[in-house]
């Protein structure tokens, strides 16, 4: 039975499938603990494109079936899991003390947003990988948020990152930190107060590659981008951005052997020279409102926005230097259907994205930007603020209500398996070996064949 034929709606799981999946053991060589790419070390897991390279997570689960364990999280909190080896981190947002009397966001055109009326601790959680333990929790900072944020937002959706020894963990406004795998605090930043549009919060996380680690700040005031020195928390360089409120993160792509930091924003996308900031390339069409990342393989970058309007164009690196918005560098550009808050899935030799954030799955070629098949409505998929991820041929979709879609990456695309859990999403997944991480508002859950 086909997935779905185009402008088909599945309205419920009518397909079962019975698929033995190799489930790894969490037991790694040292080679192994070493390759970040057998890991999910940070937002959009190790290729920055939502896939999983060596993972094969489950097709099917419940609360009663495939849950390896589940752990109750306190505060809140939008970011992703990291996992290194036998070690998660997860960030939160953990309100104390009396409640005050709402304190009124007074920013440009403020709605939608949930009242300041609690001082909150800013708290990283390292958890065992193999039972779900928490095996310690360290608050960075505390204080009364200037901020309340989008009321389906967090105090912290900016995800953690490692590179196998230190974890750094961003709370944007509320710091920048980095810390030892026993929780001890190796060096901070405080990078000042953002001030987002219409208040609605922050949530670019970071980005890492080799020993240099990469913030965007872009905000109402004066916006900019800041490398860093993860073994000293030294500053690298700082440049200023013409730019305001977005919540993309970046990305690192080398090319030609040059890794280029590439960052989506409400003016444009660019490209900087990793170890300088030196601006290489930028390319002008995105909307307001940026949220979803770039990604980018085989030479080509991929930005998209949908805001008030909608945008996305595929980007060939080679030769790219200075404004490159209507040179023959824009391999495609499209207009329809193009992601806001999900960041694109770039899998093999296609490109999976969300129509804004709803149950409408595109999938276009990437080299051509050609949709053979499509739109699919994926029935009992609503309000996907998650980004979409890939391992083992298939492609996952987790929505706010706590239902999964399980899809087959393949040139006929199909169902296989629709998951229900008892908790919300907002939160992207992580995937490592046989397991699959899903964080909500309440648990963190571990799912893996049994």
């Amino acid at each position: 039975m086909k997935l779905f034929s185009t402008h088909r709606s599945i309205q419920q799981l009518c397909l079962p499938v019975a698929v033995w999946l190799c489930v790894l053991i969490p037991g790694l060589s040292q080679a192994d603990e070493k390759s970040a790419d057998r890991f999910w070390p940070q937002w959009r897991g190790p290729l920055s494109t939502g896939v999983a390279p060596h993972a094969n997570p489950p097709v099917e689960w419940s609360e009663n079936q495939n849950v390896r364990w589940k752990t109750a999280l306190p505060g809140t909190g939008h970011s992703t899991p990291i996992i290194w080896g036998d070690r998660i981190f997860v960030t939160t947002a953990i309100p104390f003390g009396e409640k005050l009397a709402p304190k009124p966001d007074t920013a440009p055109g403020a709605h939608d947003n949930s009242p300041v009326t609690q001082r909150h601790h800013y708290a990283v959680l390292c958890i065992d990988r193999s039972d779900g333990a928490i095996l310690w929790q360290k608050t960075m900072h505390s204080n009364l948020p200037h901020e309340g944020g989008h009321n389906t937002g967090s105090l912290a959706s900016a995800s953690p990152v490692t590179d196998g020894e230190r974890v750094m963990a961003y709370f944007g406004s509320h710091g920048l930190y980095c810390l030892n795998y026993t929780g001890k605090l190796l060096w901070k930043k405080d990078l000042g107060d953002m001030q987002s549009k219409h208040a609605h919060g922050e949530g670019a996380s970071p980005v890492l590659h080799g020993n240099t680690l990469v913030v965007n700040w872009d905000h109402e005031s004066q916006s900019f981008i800041a490398a860093f020195d993860t073994r000293s928390g030294k500053q690298l360089w700082r440049l200023n951005r013409d730019e305001v409120t977005s919540w993309a993160s970046p990305i690192v792509y080398e090319h030609n052997e040059q890794p280029q930091l590439i960052v989506s924003g409400t003016g444009r996308v660019r490209s900087y020279e990793l170890s300088t900031g030196k601006v290489l390339w930028e390319c002008g069409g995105l909307s307001h409102n940026v949220v979803a990342s770039p990604v980018a393989a085989d030479g080509m970058v991929f930005a998209a926005s949908s805001y008030e309007t909608r945008a996305m164009f595929a980007i060939r690196l080679d030769g790219a230097r200075g404004d490159i918005t209507d040179s023959q560098h824009v391999v495609w550009k499209r207009h329809e259907r193009t992601p806001y808050v999900p960041s694109p899935l770039l899998y093999g030799d296609s490109i999976y994205f969300l129509r804004h954030y709803q149950g409408i799955l595109s999938r276009v070629t990437a080299k051509t930007g050609e949709e053979p098949l499509g739109p699919f409505r994926l029935g009992g998929i609503i309000d996907v603020y998650a980004s979409p991820v890939g391992a083992a041929g298939r492609v996952y979709v987790t929505d706010r209500r706590g239902s999964t879609m399980v899809i087959g990456h393949s040139d006929n695309p199909r169902l296989l398996a629709l998951n229900r859990l008892d908790d919300q999403f907002s939160a992207s997944a992580a995937m490592v070996d046989g397991e699959l991480f899903l964080r909500g508002e309440m648990f963190l859950y571990c799912l893996a064949e049994d």
